[in-house]
């Protein structure tokens, strides 16, 4: 059944407006009963709100709202559908300022960051509105005389969603607004340092552009409470998870439980290579952004920089000079570069991990302090692969370098971790490069560029413990959708019995 859209213009989107809520079956809940999480900015530490930490019966609710809505909201035309993921993208640029300000107190994004999540968001959401018209099947020919055969598509159901604090506007919408689009509804568990823009937003944003009660449901919490509860409830068809390779088996093995596709971007540890007949220049630029944007907090970030051992000392140099030279401060001032990392256990981690390759053996060359949650650029040199900063994802603003004596060596390198995501390769001689390239196990490879690099059309994911299926376009459609063989008998059939 067709419901009239609405336009909610009253409701705010600003970090100052009353976010201390989830939102299931259309309405804010306060629960006040529910003990709360604090909402803090990673910069000053100031405490920006409290929200709901959420329990297995607000999950509960929340799936019983999705049940109950996706067949209604699945009916609906294509136009409709895609109509209120386009809405959301023209409410996004309407209301940017106040949007790059959540980003900035809640997730500690500098400009740079704000920027590719802010604008890459939107471009998804455009590509997104047109899924409802690009989902369809097939019609094939039978060996049956009189008989067609036709494979539908239609939509999963309900959609259990669990994303991460990095970049969670837009890994929250990457999986919300196609399954939107496609018919089915959602459950969306963010995660707890961000809860406003990887989770409420979406919320508020949605309910502005009309979207019937109960297609969309935001349940704040806590990972081991609200977390397992969606991957784990029996109404998800699909479980879609954003994190760490960790985290993302036991959420893979809690939707097989109850045969939830389960579809898994996690943990990556990429590397940049640079062979002997590389462009330093564009080299150094590339690893320059692949390394510090949003600090190095990114699945996608290079995380080890292989560099020919005749170029590695010159590029260490160079990189270190380029790293000293970043703005490190509060990312509401534009000129910042490197804001703060989002919370001390993350900080102690990556800093563990410094100490402990030095340890080893290795050096600072710039860098390799901190200041509360902000932590400066730091090139590392006589690394080695098996070092605790090379063979651990390290999440952070940190820059091993090290060398390799030939091609050989540098896939074998490349390849010697268990993860699969994301890498590039540099080289002057292109054909060089791709034949590298083509010999590193990753779901993503680059060319003379550098892995953050994302467009809306083309399948992104990896291979390995780096996860499981593809989001974008086509691939993410897969995803969200099953398919129906129906066959047809226009003539009248003559069977051997």
């Amino acid at each position: 059944m067709s419901q009239p859209i609405s336009t909610d213009t009253e409701a705010g989107l600003s970090i100052d407006d009353d976010w201390n809520a989830i939102f299931v079956d259309g309405e804010w809940r306060s629960v006040a009963d529910r003990d709360r999480i604090a909402v803090e900015n990673p910069a000053t530490g100031e405490e920006l709100t409290e929200v709901p930490a959420g329990t297995a019966e607000d999950v509960d609710d929340a799936y019983e709202a999705a049940m109950e809505a996706q067949a209604d909201w699945a009916a609906e035309t294509p136009g409709t559908r895609g109509g209120a993921v386009r809405r959301v993208a023209g409410l996004l640029e309407d209301n940017e300022e106040e949007i790059r300000e959540i980003m900035a107190v809640e997730g500690g994004s500098p400009k740079p960051k704000q920027d590719i999540e802010f604008g890459g968001t939107v471009g998804l959401l455009h590509d997104v509105a047109s899924y409802p018209l690009r989902a369809g099947g097939e019609h094939n020919e039978s060996n049956v005389p009189g008989k067609e055969n036709m494979v539908l598509r239609r939509p999963a159901g309900v959609v259990g969603v669990i994303t991460p604090w990095n970049v969670p506007m837009k890994l929250s919408f990457r999986v919300v607004a196609p399954a939107i689009a496609l018919g089915n509804s959602v459950v969306l568990k963010p995660a707890e340092d961000t809860p406003i823009a990887g989770g409420l937003l979406l919320a508020r944003l949605f309910e502005m552009a009309g979207l019937p009660d109960g297609v969309l449901n935001v349940v704040t919490g806590d990972g081991e409470t609200a977390g397992d509860r969606t991957a784990s409830h029996p109404g998800s068809d699909v479980v879609a998870f954003t994190g760490s390779t960790n985290a993302g088996r036991k959420v893979g093995k809690n939707a097989v439980e109850h045969f939830a596709l389960p579809a898994l971007e996690l943990g990556g540890n990429n590397p940049h290579v640079v062979l002997e007949d590389a462009d330093l220049d564009q080299a150094v630029d590339a690893g320059v952004f692949g390394s510090f944007w949003n600090q190095g907090q990114v699945c996608i970030s290079i995380n080890r920089h292989l560099v020919h051992e005749s170029l590695a000392e010159e590029y260490a140099d160079r990189l270190a000079e380029r790293a000293s030279e970043l703005e490190i401060g509060d990312p509401t001032d534009d000129d910042v570069v490197i804001g703060p990392i989002i919370n001390e256990s993350q900080v102690e981690r990556m800093m563990g991990y410094v100490e402990e390759s030095v340890e080893q053996g290795a050096e600072v060359l710039t860098g390799g302090e901190r200041d509360g949650l902000f932590v400066e650029p730091t090139v590392l040199t006589g690394m080695t692969n098996d070092m605790a900063a090379a063979c651990n994802e390290h999440f952070g603003p940190i820059v091993p370098v090290i060398p390799f004596s030939d091609d050989d060596e540098a896939v074998e390198l490349a390849n010697g971790t268990d993860y699969g995501l994301a890498g590039s390769v540099h080289s002057a001689d292109r054909g060089h490069a791709r034949d590298v390239a083509d010999r590193i196990d990753v779901g993503m490879m680059h060319v003379n560029d550098q892995p953050i690099h994302v467009e809306p059309h083309m399948p992104f994911g990896g291979m390995k413990g780096s996860g499981t299926g593809r989001y974008n376009g086509q691939w993410i459609i897969d995803e969200l959708t099953e398919v129906k063989w129906t066959s047809v008998q226009r003539e009248a059939r003559n069977y051997p019995f």
